[in-house]
């Protein structure tokens, strides 16, 4: 659409300037002469101005600001070929019937051409970075301790045996609760056997549904925070090493029973600072989508952008007031 207005008031300021376009009445430029209502530049600058000029201006801002804080680089190529790459297999997949191009799938969408779309997806990349680098600077000393003591810690070596509820996709609810019932029991039955001296490893190939790892005796590679879904991550880390779960810990993928092997010692802060930073500022974003304009909205004072045209100006503080709230 930004290129679509600014070709649009280009033929404007071609034709005017050349003469071509008569004067009405009151002296202003005509876009349109017919019978009764005639139409002038100003006519359709106005309209133009309240249906597409805020959003296309912010985009100008955005771009001229954020490519002189993030050069194009490796990764942000590669982000925008993906992005392409991801459009045109939707476009072959799901939508090229209904259009005789990409060109014209593009077009249809709001988008020139492909040179628009990659134009666009790096705006959306360095935004997006922009964004990151604000949530970081919300980050404080306090909250970075604190998820120091509370979700760090060494690397943990474990095995488990996994025993998943089995019922159909068009299972009613009552079958699936049988079925959940029935591997709870099942998970159950295998606690007994460890605590009566059977081997976890044995026990994993015979009886554990994991297949990726049930012939390896349920041996997993080792994690840390994050790598694993909660319940079972938080399980890990109150056993003691060696010891094994004496409940079935219950996730997505059905009943776990956890035998912790080995944990390494607990990195130090500086190392791992950085990382719980990001992980802290993502939790922020996710809490607080207004983050996301707020973000940017404040890049663009740092740079003392001030909006001349007072119609503009009002709608872009209606809109920050909107979408800050």
């Amino acid at each position: 659409m930004k290129k679509i207005l600014i070709s649009i008031l280009t033929v404007l300021l071609l034709v005017t300037s050349c003469g071509k376009v008569p004067k009405l009445e009151n002296g202003q430029e005509a876009v349109v002469t017919m019978d009764g209502k005639n139409i002038s530049v100003d006519d359709l600058y106005k309209e133009l101005k309240e249906d597409y000029a805020l959003n296309i201006l912010i985009n100008m801002i955005d771009t001229q600001i954020l490519n002189e804080i993030y050069k194009t680089d490796d990764e942000e190529k590669e982000y925008i070929k993906n992005q392409v790459e991801t459009i045109k297999y939707y476009y072959e997949n799901y939508y090229k019937e209904q259009y005789s191009s990409f060109q014209e799938y593009l077009v249809q969408n709001g988008v020139e051409d492909e040179d628009a779309l990659e134009e666009n997806i790096a705006l959306t990349y360095k935004r997006n970075k922009a964004i990151e680098d604000y949530a970081k600077t919300l980050v404080t000393d306090k909250e970075i301790n604190k998820y120091y003591e509370d979700e760090i810690f060494g690397d943990i070596s474990a095995s488990h045996i996994l025993i998943t509820p089995e019922y159909d996709d068009d299972a009613t609810d009552e079958e699936k609760e049988e079925a959940e019932k029935k591997a709870l029991e099942e998970a159950k039955s295998i606690i007994s056997k460890l605590k009566n001296g059977e081997d976890f490893a044995e026990l994993a190939k015979k009886y554990s549904d994991d297949s990726q790892n049930s012939a390896s005796g349920g041996k997993l590679a080792d994690f840390n925070h994050g790598q694993m879904v909660d319940e079972f991550e938080k399980a890990a880390k109150d056993l003691e090493v060696g010891k094994f779960t004496t409940s079935p810990v219950k996730t997505e993928y059905g009943y776990h029973i956890i035998l912790k092997t080995a944990q390494k010692d607990k990195p130090k802060l500086e190392e791992v600072k950085d990382d719980i930073i990001e992980e802290i500022a993502s939790e922020k974003l996710e809490e607080d989508e207004t983050l996301e304009v707020t973000a940017l909205v404040e890049l663009r004072k740092t740079h003392k952008v001030e909006i001349q045209d007072k119609d503009i100006k009002k709608q872009y503080e209606a809109y920050i007031e909107k979408n800050t709230k």
